[in-house]
């Protein structure tokens, strides 16, 4: 059995250090907590969730709140924040709202966040007025893109620079008409939002006018929805020479549309997802897509939720910050 103290040995440090790390304590480089985290792995190190649990009258469990549990990115992230509670000696226990405002208040009711230690909670419907009417007592960390009150952790991907990324590599190899699937019209905020927003600064940097036609709203963010709009981009006679999809799963279901329509991928028509999940690499061809940093992220969202649950609860002198995940375009066959 691997003890504390091997992990420190192949470290080279303290096992104080190897504690502070797997607890989430502040005060550790991060090339120090990376040595560490390293050990961890190669060595295999579990920590004993039961003997921890006794000591300090907690359950070890993290909650992580999510709309949906059918969809690539959340199975993605749900797979990262399982990875990282476990180094840490937590388990991950998933509860779907189905991005209903009523589950989602249910889901931080006192009833439901007791059971965990901390709760990573993505929200949809509900905005930073209802959670200033909270007094949650289980320490929270949000995740998504609508705002919430300055004294909660905040961590969120970086939808405009990398759907901004995005849109700018097609423009900028050759296509002239990107047609984006799952835009927005309106700025709602919301995810989508943010990515159209992106999407039209990409336009205004090479100062081109955005058609209107071209952004295709959708709901929900589905293969069939992805290739539905494509079929109808066509059938009402708009021209495309590029599409940008909001999510994989739409951009999976835009290559399917354009193959029906016998038109070549990158040839005739590039196309860009958002996500970038495993099943990028097992399409035809292979998906170039924007990582949103979920390994980022979730290392973000662990780290401060470990902090807030050793300060004692969701009170207390630490910081607050809204942080961003760094996005990237990650190029394969769909693009030039």
């Amino acid at each position: 059995m691997v003890r504390m103290a091997d992990v420190a040995r192949a470290a080279a440090v303290s096992t104080m250090t190897v504690s502070n790390v797997v607890n989430g304590r502040p005060g550790v480089g991060d090339e120090t907590r990376l040595r560490v985290l390293a050990a961890i792995d190669e060595l295999g190190y579990v920590v004993d969730a039961t003997a921890r649990s006794l000591r300090t009258g907690r359950t070890g469990a993290i909650g992580f709140v999510l709309p949906e549990l059918d969809s690539p990115y959340y199975a993605h992230l749900a797979d990262r924040l399982s990875d990282g509670a476990r180094r840490r000696g937590r388990h991950l226990l998933l509860e779907r709202t189905g991005g209903t405002r009523e589950h989602e208040l249910e889901a931080l009711s006192f009833g439901h966040l007791r059971r965990y230690d901390g709760a990573v909670v993505h929200l949809v419907r509900l905005k930073a007025a209802d959670l200033a009417r909270l007094h949650l007592q289980t320490p929270v960390v949000f995740l998504g893109e609508s705002p919430v009150p300055g004294r909660f952790e905040h961590v969120m991907m970086d939808n405009v620079s990398g759907s901004r990324d995005a849109t700018t590599h097609l423009l900028r190899t050759g296509s002239h008409r990107v047609a984006m699937v799952g835009g927005r019209h309106e700025d709602t905020h919301d995810m989508a939002s943010l990515r159209t927003r992106g999407y039209r600064q990409a336009h205004d940097d090479v100062g081109r006018e955005v058609d209107p036609a071209l952004v295709v709203e959708v709901a929900p963010y589905t293969w069939e929805q992805g290739h539905r709009a494509v079929l109808a981009l066509h059938e009402r006679g708009v021209a495309f020479d590029a599409v940008f999809c909001v999510t994989d799963a739409l951009a999976m279901g835009a290559l399917r549309a354009l193959a029906d329509l016998g038109l070549r991928v990158p040839a005739d028509v590039q196309v860009v997802g958002f996500d970038n999940g495993p099943e990028t690499d097992f399409m035809v061809p292979r998906l170039s897509s924007v990582e949103p940093g979920n390994a980022e992220m979730a290392e973000l969202v662990l780290d401060l939720l470990e902090a807030r649950i050793q300060a004692g609860g969701p009170a207390g002198r630490l910081p607050h910050p809204t942080t961003a995940a760094t996005a990237r375009l990650v190029l394969r066959e769909s693009t030039r």
